[in-house]
């Protein structure tokens, strides 16, 4: 699989919302949450997504996962945009790692969440701050997602 590229996403990437977790409980508001931004819609009991807020929901729980389990508290989750691009970040408190594939650890050892994100996402990376390690995914920003624009 290789490793995952080392660089933050792109600079015009604007913020559309931030999410800060303390534990894993937290993990279902995020996804719920998350939903209302990208589709204006609330999420009801039992109800699917639509492909790419799936995704989008789906990686987000999985990266806030691993940051949770691994990494140091508070884990921040923020939903960037370009014209084409949604990107997720997803940041922790330990610099003291660096991101793992999978494929680098024994079996059974969990931390599949940057495999799937690499499967399921346009590109995946990661860079760190003089505070944070932050992990990216990036999506395609359908016209659904993006609100009223022009085909």
């Amino acid at each position: 699989m290789g490793q995952l590229s080392s660089s933050p996403p792109p600079a015009q990437a604007v913020e559309l919302r931030r999410w800060t977790l303390q534990e894993a409980v937290d993990l279902r508001a995020l996804r719920a949450s998350l939903h209302e931004e990208l589709t204006g819609d609330v999420l009801g009991e039992g109800e699917a997504l639509a492909e790419v807020p799936e995704l989008v929901a789906l990686i987000a729980t999985e990266l806030a996962t691993n940051a949770l389990r691994h990494g140091i508290p508070p884990t921040i989750v923020r939903l960037l945009a370009t014209d084409d691009y949604l990107i997720l970040d997803v940041a922790d408190h330990d610099l003291g790692s660096v991101p793992q594939l999978a494929e680098a650890r024994p079996v059974g050892d969990g931390g599949r969440g940057l495999e799937l994100a690499r499967a399921l996402s346009l590109d995946v990376g990661w860079y760190a701050t003089g505070t944070t390690k932050n992990i990216w995914a990036s999506f395609p920003r359908t016209e659904r997602l993006s609100g009223a624009r022009s085909a």
